[in-house]
């Protein structure tokens, strides 16, 4: 039966595969987006731009909180507990 049913899904290999890859592709996006190292470079850049005058204290502070926000969901999938006690 399994060689009947592989033979049946054939034609539906390309769409697998296609999907398979789009799941990879979504996969390592969020793996990227929850980086703790990608978030302190972000952070970093945030407060060039508050230095430079180009955004005002209250658009920082809700950028910046929006980045702890996903550092936290980042750090909570990735199953770290550092919370800074010894």
């Amino acid at each position: 039966m399994g060689l009947l049913s592989e033979v049946l899904m054939l034609p539906l290999a390309p769409a697998r595969g296609s999907y398979w890859a789009i799941r990879q592709v979504v996969a390592e996006a969020e793996r990227q987006y929850y980086d703790p190292a990608n978030i302190r470079a972000e952070l970093a850049q945030l407060e060039r731009r508050l230095e430079a005058g180009e955004i005002t204290e209250e658009e920082f502070d809700a950028q910046e909180d929006a980045l702890l926000d996903r550092m936290e969901i980042g750090m909570g999938r990735t199953g770290s507990t550092d919370n800074g006690t010894a």
